[in-house]
């Protein structure tokens, strides 16, 4: 039995909540904590009737690590699942150090304002050292690495589906199927369709910023950096069909590069429809992209919060959206001597996920995920002193957790390779 305290109440966080009361087994308490108190009351009214985990609810600014470190001691939980933003992931894991509870989160740091010259220091410095200027990477976050070990916690990172279940397809496959991994292709394809001219299935803040950024992949022990969208291939998807996808940079690359050796190649593709892509280039072209600050009628805003606040609220598509998501990763590399190649993935219904929960795939694919981690951390299944990754783990005890949970995989031999 245990007492996790969940930070965030949106769209993603409502599915880890619901399988949380799922696995009242586990998880005899929970406290839901956000800015918005009034949501916390909502999920806990709606959810409260039925099911045995005890569910308590507070107001917190995910800003303050002071508030936080109080919250945490008051609650005293066994762990702190952090599904706010990756903005704050840095303030919660200096509260969950100063309350000494282990951390889990689903997405690495990235700073909301990246013109912060200190920031921007460190940030241009990586550039150039490593090769690729994604916003986020791991290097924040790895930097607490001896202090987790000092207090004997364990941080969990990137437990969501892509970073999280992914880098656990690959630790399996690794640990299953091959004795040398040399290229590994993580395929995100979305085939869900919620009617909208143009809306993002999670936060568009962080959704468009990604998108927009170069892509990098790696390769032959470093990264090679591509302009945004530059690399497209097609691939047909089990439950989707055929689909235009395209490189993106992605944070689980970063760790997977560190973490599976010998590995040459690593890329990421996100699917992604024309009319999606023309919507965002003309949002950027005229500057609604930008994260810095302007004057605005004697108020200063930035555009892509204001931006944010007229699309449609990702938490709102579950009902709409129709389709399936298919997400997983291609492997190639040797076993026993002989060239082998396999398809780790996941088919995910936007419908059926709304039916069980109220919430479209996206969210669900990656809420899911973030219960498993925190019920693995827990349980002491997936527990030492330190920061990881998912990838550094043993995979089968996840893996298990995903079949139960609702993400079952398939494992597919011989499949047909991205060129």
């Amino acid at each position: 039995m245990s007492k996790l305290m969940i930070i965030g109440c949106g769209g993603v966080a409502s599915v880890a909540i619901h399988k949380c009361c799922q696995n009242s087994d586990v998880f005899e308490e929970i406290m839901i904590a956000s800015r918005t108190l009034s949501k916390c009351d909502a999920l806990k009214e709606k959810l409260q009737p039925v099911t045995k985990t005890k569910i308590t609810t507070a107001r917190v600014d995910a800003d303050h690590v002071e508030e936080l470190t109080e919250l945490i001691r008051s609650y005293q939980p066994d762990a702190v699942l952090n599904l706010a933003l990756p903005y704050q992931d840095l303030t919660i894991m200096d509260a969950c150090l100063a309350a000494g509870v282990h951390y889990i989160d689903t997405a690495n740091y990235e700073a909301e304002d990246t013109n912060d010259p200190q920031w921007r220091g460190i940030y241009e410095e990586r550039c150039k050292r490593l090769g690729f200027s994604a916003y986020f990477d791991y290097s924040w976050q790895w930097a607490y690495k001896e202090r987790y070990e000092k207090a004997g916690l364990t941080a969990l990172l990137g437990t969501g589906f892509d970073p999280g279940v992914t880098s656990v397809f690959a630790s399996y496959a690794q640990k299953h199927y091959f004795d040398e991994i040399h290229t590994i292709d993580i395929l995100d394809c979305n085939g869900g369709d919620h009617g909208y001219p143009f809306a993002t299935n999670f936060n568009p803040e962080i959704n468009l910023r990604e998108v927009s950024a170069p892509g990098s992949y790696w390769e032959n022990g470093k990264w090679v950096e591509i302009p945004p969208m530059s690399i497209k291939r097609e691939y047909n998807f089990e439950g989707v069909g055929q689909k235009d996808m395209y490189l993106l940079h992605h944070e689980e690359i970063e760790a997977l590069a560190k973490n599976i050796p010998g590995v040459k190649r690593i890329r990421f593709f996100m699917t992604f429809g024309q009319s999606y892509l023309t919507h965002m280039k003309c949002l950027e072209n005229v500057g609604m992209l930008s994260t810095t600050p302007i004057e605005f009628n004697g108020q200063s805003i930035v555009p892509i919060q204001f931006l944010k606040s007229l699309l449609p609220d990702p938490a709102s598509l579950g009902p709409r959206t129709v389709g399936k998501t298919n997400i997983g990763c291609i492997f190639t590399g040797i076993k026993d001597g002989k060239e082998k190649s396999l398809y780790i993935y996941n088919v995910c219904d936007h419908q059926e996920c709304y039916r069980e929960v109220e919430s479209q795939a996206i969210s669900y694919t990656t809420g899911v995920p973030a219960m498993i981690g925190a019920m693995l951390v827990v349980s002491g299944l997936w527990k030492k002193p330190g920061v990881f990754t998912t990838d550094e783990f043993d995979p089968d005890p996840y893996m298990e957790a995903l079949n139960r949970w609702g993400l079952p995989w398939v494992v597919e031999e011989n499949p047909v390779l991205v060129e």
